[in-house]
């Protein structure tokens, strides 16, 4: 009767690095898994809140990232004269600007980010249709102030351009001290019939490639689980034999 046996000499420096290396990229890949959970709830707390009955600014408390994509509506009129564009934006593969115009309401100015156009579009001039006049209702999206990217320019007011949605630099440019500061909103698209500018549908576009970085991890650490077997083998420190025995 055959048996197979392996012995295993391990040897010592190169063990010494390569179990630490083995559990911190496991750990990593398990702290992926984590992340993943977690931003999977996020979003769905983020649809279920894009889902829901709007809410009025009144009952927006702080912290304000608690109400981040919550559905909100507001009463007022827009201040078409103090309107500003944001640059580099498309829409289906066409490169225009956002509408972003400040809003009046009760409750204070609050920035509302209105939709696309095309640079046909951009002056108002081009666009009276889109120049509501008297109190509205607006509803959207509650968003928290934009993040500028790491090769995204500054904002340069004075020149006309906005690259990263600010309220507080726009507040600044505006002279608008009684602006609400820590978020605006993206107007919502609610009908099939498409007008400029263009709303934004609702679209929760959340990174979460947690999973593919734990993949990313657990490959690392069985990658380096075979280099390290191999690197034995091929020294003799790793070697298989067959064993004969009898009954």
């Amino acid at each position: 009767m055959n048996g197979d046996m392996m012995t295993f000499r391990p040897l010592f420096w190169p063990t010494f690095f390569t179990i630490p290396a083995i559990i911190l990229l496991i750990s990593l890949g398990s702290w992926q898994l984590s992340r993943l959970a977690e931003k999977t709830e996020l979003i769905a707390q983020f649809e279920q809140r894009s889902n829901a009955a709007a809410i009025g600014i009144n009952q927006v408390t702080e912290p304000v990232e608690a109400f981040e994509f919550q559905r909100i509506g507001v009463n007022g009129t827009y201040l078409h004269q103090s309107e500003i564009y944001l640059t580099g934006r498309t829409y289906e593969g066409n490169a225009g600007f956002h509408v972003v115009t400040p809003f009046l309401t009760s409750d204070g100015v609050i920035l509302i980010n209105r939709g696309w156009v095309s640079e046909a579009y951009r002056e108002p001039s081009t666009r009276p249709f889109s120049l509501t006049e008297g109190e509205i209702y607006v509803e959207g999206i509650l968003r928290l102030p934009g993040r500028k990217g790491y090769f995204v320019p500054e904002n340069e007011p004075e020149a006309g351009f906005w690259f990263t949605l600010k309220p507080t630099e726009i507040a600044q440019f505006l002279k608008q001290e009684e602006m609400i500061k820590n978020y605006y909103i993206d107007v919502i698209r609610t009908g099939e019939i498409i007008t400029l500018p263009i709303a934004a549908e609702v679209n929760i576009d959340v990174p979460n490639s947690h999973f593919n970085y734990a993949l990313t991890w657990f490959g690392l650490a069985l990658a380096l689980i075979g280099v390290y077997l191999a690197f034995h083998h091929q020294n003799g420190r790793l070697q298989f034999s067959s064993k004969s025995t009898s009954d």
